[in-house]
Protein backbone atom coordinates (compact mmCIF):
# COMPACT_ATOMS: atom_id res chain seq x y z
CA UNK A 1 0.00 0.00 0.00
CA UNK A 2 1.67 3.06 -1.04
CA UNK A 3 1.37 6.14 1.68
CA UNK A 4 0.38 9.76 0.36
CA UNK A 5 2.68 11.26 -1.36
CA UNK A 6 0.35 14.20 -2.81
CA UNK A 7 -1.59 16.31 -1.03
CA UNK A 8 -4.27 17.80 -2.92
CA UNK A 9 -8.02 19.53 -3.06
CA UNK A 10 -9.33 16.40 -4.36
CA UNK A 11 -7.62 13.97 -1.54
CA UNK A 12 -8.25 16.69 1.33
CA UNK A 13 -12.61 17.06 -0.52
CA UNK A 14 -13.04 13.34 -0.13
CA UNK A 15 -10.68 11.46 2.33
CA UNK A 16 -8.69 8.96 -0.68
CA UNK A 17 -4.74 8.81 -0.37
CA UNK A 18 -4.13 9.71 -4.58
CA UNK A 19 -5.63 12.41 -6.58
CA UNK A 20 -6.65 9.67 -8.65
CA UNK A 21 -10.47 9.41 -9.79
CA UNK A 22 -11.61 5.81 -11.84
CA UNK A 23 -14.93 6.82 -13.22
CA UNK A 24 -18.37 5.46 -13.31
CA UNK A 25 -18.58 3.38 -16.38
CA UNK A 26 -21.48 1.43 -17.04
CA UNK A 27 -21.53 -2.23 -17.06
CA UNK A 28 -17.46 -1.52 -16.31
CA UNK A 29 -17.61 0.18 -12.81
CA UNK A 30 -19.03 -2.61 -10.58
CA UNK A 31 -18.34 -3.83 -7.02
CA UNK A 32 -14.87 -5.18 -7.85
CA UNK A 33 -13.05 -2.59 -10.02
CA UNK A 34 -14.61 0.07 -7.12
CA UNK A 35 -13.39 -1.37 -4.24
CA UNK A 36 -9.74 -2.72 -5.67
CA UNK A 37 -9.85 1.19 -6.89
CA UNK A 38 -10.48 2.51 -3.02
CA UNK A 39 -8.01 -0.24 -1.40
CA UNK A 40 -5.57 1.12 -3.61
CA UNK A 41 -6.09 4.67 -2.57
CA UNK A 42 -7.95 6.21 -5.19
CA UNK A 43 -11.48 7.14 -5.56
CA UNK A 44 -13.53 4.43 -7.02
CA UNK A 45 -16.99 5.45 -8.62
CA UNK A 46 -19.96 2.66 -8.68
CA UNK A 47 -21.58 3.66 -12.12
CA UNK A 48 -25.20 2.98 -11.28
CA UNK A 49 -27.54 4.41 -14.73
CA UNK A 50 -27.46 0.33 -15.90
CA UNK A 51 -29.11 -0.68 -12.46
CA UNK A 52 -31.93 -1.06 -11.21
CA UNK A 53 -32.56 0.56 -7.38
CA UNK A 54 -32.21 -3.41 -5.93
CA UNK A 55 -29.10 -3.66 -8.17
CA UNK A 56 -27.69 -0.27 -6.64
CA UNK A 57 -28.19 -0.91 -2.93
CA UNK A 58 -26.78 -4.62 -3.19
CA UNK A 59 -23.83 -3.38 -4.99
CA UNK A 60 -22.68 -0.41 -2.65
CA UNK A 61 -23.23 -2.83 0.21
CA UNK A 62 -20.77 -5.21 -1.79
CA UNK A 63 -18.53 -2.51 -2.05
CA UNK A 64 -18.84 -1.93 1.61
CA UNK A 65 -17.89 -5.44 2.47
CA UNK A 66 -14.69 -5.34 0.31
CA UNK A 67 -13.26 -2.04 1.40
CA UNK A 68 -13.87 0.62 4.40
CA UNK A 69 -12.33 3.19 1.86
CA UNK A 70 -14.08 6.35 0.44
CA UNK A 71 -15.78 5.90 -2.43
CA UNK A 72 -18.66 7.11 -4.59
CA UNK A 73 -21.22 6.46 -6.65
CA UNK A 74 -22.31 7.93 -10.03
CA UNK A 75 -25.51 8.74 -10.69
CA UNK A 76 -28.26 10.37 -13.77
CA UNK A 77 -29.39 13.38 -12.57
CA UNK A 78 -32.37 13.36 -14.81
CA UNK A 79 -33.72 9.89 -14.10
CA UNK A 80 -37.35 9.17 -12.21
CA UNK A 81 -35.75 7.98 -9.07
CA UNK A 82 -33.09 9.66 -8.79
CA UNK A 83 -33.98 11.46 -5.32
CA UNK A 84 -34.50 7.99 -4.06
CA UNK A 85 -31.30 6.66 -5.01
CA UNK A 86 -29.36 10.09 -3.75
CA UNK A 87 -30.99 8.77 -0.02
CA UNK A 88 -29.87 5.41 -0.96
CA UNK A 89 -25.95 6.75 -0.92
CA UNK A 90 -26.87 9.01 2.63
CA UNK A 91 -28.35 5.75 4.65
CA UNK A 92 -25.20 3.89 3.21
CA UNK A 93 -22.84 5.78 4.09
CA UNK A 94 -21.15 7.07 0.63
CA UNK A 95 -18.63 9.11 0.32
CA UNK A 96 -19.01 11.08 -3.36
CA UNK A 97 -22.18 11.35 -5.41
CA UNK A 98 -21.09 11.85 -8.92
CA UNK A 99 -23.71 12.91 -11.91
CA UNK A 100 -23.25 13.01 -15.87
CA UNK A 101 -25.55 15.70 -15.94
CA UNK A 102 -26.27 18.72 -13.64
CA UNK A 103 -28.03 17.77 -10.38
CA UNK A 104 -30.95 20.05 -9.43
CA UNK A 105 -29.40 22.45 -6.63
CA UNK A 106 -32.26 21.06 -3.92
CA UNK A 107 -30.85 17.12 -4.79
CA UNK A 108 -27.16 18.92 -4.37
CA UNK A 109 -27.97 20.85 -1.30
CA UNK A 110 -29.67 17.58 0.49
CA UNK A 111 -26.56 15.07 -0.06
CA UNK A 112 -24.41 18.28 1.10
CA UNK A 113 -26.44 18.85 4.43
CA UNK A 114 -25.70 14.54 5.13
CA UNK A 115 -21.83 15.33 4.25
CA UNK A 116 -21.93 13.76 0.61
CA UNK A 117 -19.83 15.28 -1.48
CA UNK A 118 -21.24 16.45 -5.07
CA UNK A 119 -18.81 15.78 -7.85
CA UNK A 120 -21.16 16.31 -11.41
CA UNK A 121 -19.25 16.27 -14.46
CA UNK A 122 -19.32 18.94 -16.92
CA UNK A 123 -18.47 19.95 -20.46
CA UNK A 124 -18.06 23.42 -20.58
CA UNK A 125 -16.89 26.17 -18.71
CA UNK A 126 -20.29 27.71 -18.11
CA UNK A 127 -21.83 24.07 -17.11
CA UNK A 128 -19.18 24.25 -14.23
CA UNK A 129 -20.11 27.98 -13.33
CA UNK A 130 -23.63 26.94 -12.99
CA UNK A 131 -23.37 23.46 -10.75
CA UNK A 132 -20.73 25.92 -8.72
CA UNK A 133 -23.35 28.31 -7.95
CA UNK A 134 -25.75 25.82 -7.11
CA UNK A 135 -23.18 24.53 -4.31
CA UNK A 136 -21.26 21.57 -6.07
CA UNK A 137 -18.35 21.00 -4.10
CA UNK A 138 -15.98 19.94 -7.19
CA UNK A 139 -16.59 19.48 -11.07
CA UNK A 140 -14.78 16.87 -13.13
CA UNK A 141 -14.39 17.50 -16.76
CA UNK A 142 -13.76 15.77 -19.50
CA UNK A 143 -12.11 16.87 -23.21
CA UNK A 144 -12.60 15.55 -26.42
CA UNK A 145 -10.24 12.50 -26.09
CA UNK A 146 -12.55 10.48 -23.32
CA UNK A 147 -14.30 7.84 -24.56
CA UNK A 148 -18.28 7.60 -24.02
CA UNK A 149 -20.37 10.76 -24.22
CA UNK A 150 -17.69 13.19 -25.22
CA UNK A 151 -17.05 16.73 -26.92
CA UNK A 152 -15.12 18.29 -29.78
CA UNK A 153 -12.75 20.24 -27.27
CA UNK A 154 -9.59 18.39 -26.29
CA UNK A 155 -8.73 18.40 -22.55
CA UNK A 156 -5.81 20.81 -23.04
CA UNK A 157 -7.76 23.93 -23.80
CA UNK A 158 -11.30 22.84 -21.85
CA UNK A 159 -9.16 22.41 -18.62
CA UNK A 160 -7.51 25.88 -18.27
CA UNK A 161 -11.00 27.51 -19.22
CA UNK A 162 -12.98 25.87 -16.58
CA UNK A 163 -9.56 26.26 -13.92
CA UNK A 164 -10.28 29.91 -15.05
CA UNK A 165 -14.05 29.69 -14.27
CA UNK A 166 -14.42 28.40 -11.12
CA UNK A 167 -12.62 28.48 -7.70
CA UNK A 168 -13.56 24.46 -6.58
CA UNK A 169 -11.68 21.33 -7.04
CA UNK A 170 -11.54 20.28 -10.78
CA UNK A 171 -10.62 16.85 -11.66
CA UNK A 172 -9.05 16.49 -15.26
CA UNK A 173 -10.56 13.47 -17.62
CA UNK A 174 -10.09 12.55 -20.80
CA UNK A 175 -6.51 11.71 -22.16
CA UNK A 176 -4.90 10.04 -19.18
CA UNK A 177 -3.15 7.19 -18.46
CA UNK A 178 0.15 7.53 -16.64
CA UNK A 179 2.06 9.89 -13.98
CA UNK A 180 3.31 12.15 -16.68
CA UNK A 181 -0.23 12.99 -17.17
CA UNK A 182 -0.93 13.57 -13.26
CA UNK A 183 2.04 15.90 -13.50
CA UNK A 184 0.36 17.76 -16.05
CA UNK A 185 -2.76 17.70 -14.98
CA UNK A 186 -1.02 19.07 -11.31
CA UNK A 187 0.97 22.08 -12.94
CA UNK A 188 -2.66 23.37 -15.11
CA UNK A 189 -4.13 23.51 -11.64
CA UNK A 190 -6.26 20.37 -11.71
CA UNK A 191 -7.25 18.58 -8.18
CA UNK A 192 -6.70 14.97 -9.80
CA UNK A 193 -7.02 13.42 -12.67
CA UNK A 194 -10.12 10.69 -14.22
CA UNK A 195 -9.65 7.34 -15.94
CA UNK A 196 -12.07 5.31 -17.66
CA UNK A 197 -10.42 3.03 -20.03
CA UNK A 198 -7.20 2.81 -17.85
CA UNK A 199 -9.36 1.47 -15.42
CA UNK A 200 -11.23 -0.72 -17.86
CA UNK A 201 -7.59 -2.10 -18.87
CA UNK A 202 -6.60 -3.81 -15.56
CA UNK A 203 -6.63 -7.30 -14.11
CA UNK A 204 -9.50 -5.78 -11.94
CA UNK A 205 -11.80 -4.78 -14.22
CA UNK A 206 -14.96 -7.48 -14.77
CA UNK A 207 -14.84 -7.08 -18.60
CA UNK A 208 -14.03 -10.45 -20.21
CA UNK A 209 -10.46 -11.05 -21.23
CA UNK A 210 -11.18 -11.78 -24.57
CA UNK A 211 -12.25 -8.21 -24.72
CA UNK A 212 -9.31 -6.88 -23.53
CA UNK A 213 -6.94 -7.84 -25.64
CA UNK A 214 -9.05 -6.19 -28.19
CA UNK A 215 -8.41 -3.26 -26.97
CA UNK A 216 -4.86 -3.62 -26.11
CA UNK A 217 -4.63 -4.42 -29.94
CA UNK A 218 -6.13 -1.21 -31.12
CA UNK A 219 -3.58 2.37 -31.86
CA UNK A 220 -4.51 5.89 -31.84
CA UNK A 221 -6.49 6.11 -34.80
CA UNK A 222 -8.51 3.02 -33.75
CA UNK A 223 -11.59 5.05 -32.30
CA UNK A 224 -14.58 7.39 -33.67
CA UNK A 225 -16.86 9.51 -31.93
CA UNK A 226 -20.53 8.44 -33.87
CA UNK A 227 -23.86 9.61 -32.82
CA UNK A 228 -25.44 6.69 -34.71
CA UNK A 229 -25.61 4.74 -31.32
CA UNK A 230 -27.72 7.05 -29.24
CA UNK A 231 -28.41 10.34 -31.01
CA UNK A 232 -25.41 11.88 -29.02
CA UNK A 233 -21.64 12.48 -29.73
CA UNK A 234 -20.15 8.95 -28.39
CA UNK A 235 -16.34 7.54 -28.83
CA UNK A 236 -16.06 3.89 -29.11
CA UNK A 237 -13.53 1.63 -30.71
CA UNK A 238 -14.24 0.86 -34.53
CA UNK A 239 -15.09 -2.30 -35.17
CA UNK A 240 -17.50 -3.68 -37.83
CA UNK A 241 -20.67 -3.37 -36.09
CA UNK A 242 -20.10 0.44 -35.52
CA UNK A 243 -18.63 0.97 -39.17
CA UNK A 244 -21.67 -0.91 -40.62
CA UNK A 245 -24.23 1.47 -37.68
CA UNK A 246 -22.17 4.74 -39.47
CA UNK A 247 -23.61 3.53 -42.61
CA UNK A 248 -27.19 3.35 -41.69
CA UNK A 249 -29.83 5.66 -42.19
CA UNK A 250 -33.10 6.41 -39.05
CA UNK A 251 -35.19 4.07 -41.18
CA UNK A 252 -32.86 1.21 -40.94
CA UNK A 253 -32.00 1.58 -37.19
CA UNK A 254 -35.62 1.56 -36.54
CA UNK A 255 -36.25 -2.16 -36.18
CA UNK A 256 -32.90 -2.82 -33.77
CA UNK A 257 -34.12 0.12 -31.76
CA UNK A 258 -37.28 -1.53 -30.66
CA UNK A 259 -35.56 -4.64 -30.16
CA UNK A 260 -33.26 -3.19 -27.91
CA UNK A 261 -35.92 -1.01 -25.95
CA UNK A 262 -37.57 -4.04 -24.80
CA UNK A 263 -34.34 -5.88 -24.05
CA UNK A 264 -32.93 -2.82 -21.89
CA UNK A 265 -36.70 -2.73 -20.04
CA UNK A 266 -36.74 -6.27 -19.32
CA UNK A 267 -33.14 -6.13 -17.85
CA UNK A 268 -33.66 -2.90 -16.12
CA UNK A 269 -37.15 -3.92 -14.51
CA UNK A 270 -38.65 -0.46 -15.45
CA UNK A 271 -42.29 0.22 -16.29
CA UNK A 272 -42.87 1.56 -19.87
CA UNK A 273 -44.39 4.16 -17.25
CA UNK A 274 -40.77 4.97 -15.90
CA UNK A 275 -39.13 4.71 -19.48
CA UNK A 276 -41.38 7.52 -20.06
CA UNK A 277 -40.61 9.85 -17.55
CA UNK A 278 -36.88 9.26 -18.22
CA UNK A 279 -37.19 10.26 -22.18
CA UNK A 280 -39.42 13.13 -20.86
CA UNK A 281 -36.39 14.25 -18.79
CA UNK A 282 -34.02 13.52 -21.37
CA UNK A 283 -35.75 15.67 -23.60
CA UNK A 284 -36.29 18.83 -20.78
CA UNK A 285 -32.93 18.72 -19.84
CA UNK A 286 -30.59 17.42 -22.89
CA UNK A 287 -33.12 19.06 -25.66
CA UNK A 288 -33.19 15.58 -27.01
CA UNK A 289 -35.46 15.21 -30.17
CA UNK A 290 -38.14 12.26 -30.10
CA UNK A 291 -35.65 9.83 -32.71
CA UNK A 292 -32.64 11.13 -30.55
CA UNK A 293 -34.39 9.40 -27.36
CA UNK A 294 -35.66 6.72 -29.28
CA UNK A 295 -31.85 5.50 -30.08
CA UNK A 296 -30.73 6.45 -26.51
CA UNK A 297 -32.61 3.25 -25.56
CA UNK A 298 -29.86 1.20 -27.47
CA UNK A 299 -26.54 2.22 -25.35
CA UNK A 300 -27.25 0.26 -22.05
CA UNK A 301 -28.22 -2.84 -24.13
CA UNK A 302 -25.38 -2.56 -26.64
CA UNK A 303 -22.47 -1.66 -24.34
CA UNK A 304 -23.87 -4.87 -22.20
CA UNK A 305 -23.21 -6.59 -25.16
CA UNK A 306 -19.91 -6.34 -25.82
CA UNK A 307 -18.20 -4.91 -22.28
CA UNK A 308 -20.52 -7.92 -20.17
CA UNK A 309 -21.50 -11.06 -23.05
CA UNK A 310 -18.15 -9.88 -24.73
CA UNK A 311 -20.31 -10.22 -28.11
CA UNK A 312 -18.54 -7.67 -30.36
CA UNK A 313 -20.34 -8.65 -33.39
CA UNK A 314 -23.41 -6.78 -31.47
CA UNK A 315 -21.77 -4.17 -28.86
CA UNK A 316 -19.88 -1.28 -28.81
CA UNK A 317 -17.16 -0.70 -27.09
CA UNK A 318 -16.81 2.40 -25.67
CA UNK A 319 -13.37 3.86 -25.29
CA UNK A 320 -10.74 6.71 -25.24
CA UNK A 321 -8.10 7.67 -27.56
CA UNK A 322 -5.61 6.76 -24.45
CA UNK A 323 -6.52 2.69 -26.15
CA UNK A 324 -3.39 3.57 -28.44
CA UNK A 325 -1.02 3.73 -25.60
CA UNK A 326 -1.90 0.96 -22.93
CA UNK A 327 -0.06 -2.32 -23.53
CA UNK A 328 -0.99 -4.17 -20.26
CA UNK A 329 -3.21 -4.76 -17.37
CA UNK A 330 -1.58 -4.32 -14.42
CA UNK A 331 -4.18 -4.60 -11.20
CA UNK A 332 -5.69 -1.14 -9.54
CA UNK A 333 -2.85 -0.92 -6.77
CA UNK A 334 -0.18 -1.70 -9.59
CA UNK A 335 -1.39 0.86 -11.98
CA UNK A 336 -2.51 3.86 -9.11
CA UNK A 337 1.75 3.44 -7.12
CA UNK A 338 3.06 3.92 -10.62
CA UNK A 339 0.99 6.43 -11.47
CA UNK A 340 2.04 8.50 -8.59
CA UNK A 341 5.27 7.28 -8.31
CA UNK A 342 5.84 8.97 -11.95
CA UNK A 343 3.94 12.20 -11.29
CA UNK A 344 6.06 12.61 -8.15
CA UNK A 345 9.14 12.04 -10.11
CA UNK A 346 7.66 14.39 -13.24
CA UNK A 347 7.15 17.10 -10.30
CA UNK A 348 9.80 17.51 -9.06
CA UNK A 349 11.85 17.37 -12.24
CA UNK A 350 9.99 20.27 -13.12
CA UNK A 351 11.04 22.02 -10.08
CA UNK A 352 14.76 21.50 -10.68
CA UNK A 353 14.01 24.11 -13.27
CA UNK A 354 13.62 26.93 -11.13
CA UNK A 355 17.24 26.42 -9.90
CA UNK A 356 18.18 29.10 -6.98
CA UNK A 357 16.35 32.14 -8.88
CA UNK A 358 13.40 30.71 -7.30
CA UNK A 359 9.47 31.29 -9.17
CA UNK A 360 9.74 32.77 -12.89
CA UNK A 361 8.22 36.04 -13.29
Amino acid sequence: MREQQLRTALTELTGVRHPVVQTGMGWVSGPRLVSATANAGGLGILASATMSFAELEAAIIEVKGRTDQPFGVNLRADAADAPDRCRLLVEHGVKVASFALAPKPELIASLKEHGVVVMPSVGAAKHAVKVASWGADAVMVQGGEGGGHTGPVPTTLLLPTVLDAVDIPVVAAGGFFDGRGLAAALSYGAAGVGMGTRFLLTSDSAVPDAVKRLYLERGLTDTVVTAKVDGMPHRMLRTDLVEELEGTNPLQRLAPTARRTLEFKRDSGMSWAALARDGRAMRKTQGRTLGQMALAANTPTMLKAGLVDGDTTAGVLASGQVVGLIDDLPSCEELIDRIVDRAVVELRRASGLLGDAGPLG
